[in-house]
């Protein structure tokens, strides 16, 4: 809808261009049949003629802009803010998960829980006291499984449970 409205308002533009190019040659025209003695040897013709050509060919190309974006234009999706529920996730949920982990794995897939479900990496190893390595292999062990996912975030990583 909005690519339509863009292609008409400069289709639009183009044909007020073109009413306004048609006005000023009609008035140079007359002004040189008034003032120009030579007749059709004057070179006040050569320069009408010149401004008109290269007006109707800047006029002829914002409307074949205009035509393209009116028809081909793509539509960007619409930003509507859709509200977002609250997933409260439940370590209940995720019992049968939980008794297949070892304690490390446990304890990192526990503190992903009571974040809801998002947690940044770096938040992780401030939260369970493991070094940076150690809290990178076990979130790989995790992903393998198809339990969690890591999306890049700037310098570091936000770690998501699939549902």
């Amino acid at each position: 809808m909005r690519s339509q409205v863009v292609g008409g308002l400069i289709i639009f533009v183009a044909l007020l261009m073109g009413f306004i190019i048609y006005a000023f040659n009609t008035a140079m025209t007359e002004i040189v049949n008034i003032s120009c003695e030579h007749g059709s040897t004057c070179p006040m013709w050569g320069t009408i003629n010149f401004q008109t050509n290269v007006s109707i060919a800047i006029m002829s190309f914002v409307i074949i802009i205009g035509l393209y974006i009116l028809f081909f234009g793509k539509e960007e999706e619409n930003m509507v803010q859709t509200k977002i529920q609250d997933i409260f996730i439940k370590k209940d949920y995720y019992e049968e998960i939980l008794k297949t982990l070892t304690h490390e794995e446990k304890t990192i897939f526990e503190c992903i829980i009571d974040s809801n479900g998002t947690i940044f990496q770096s938040t992780l190893t401030e939260k369970t006291n493991f070094n940076k390595v150690k809290i990178s292999r076990i979130l790989d062990k995790l992903e393998g499984r198809g339990l969690i996912e890591r999306r890049r975030h700037g310098m570091t990583n936000v770690v998501i449970i699939k549902h």
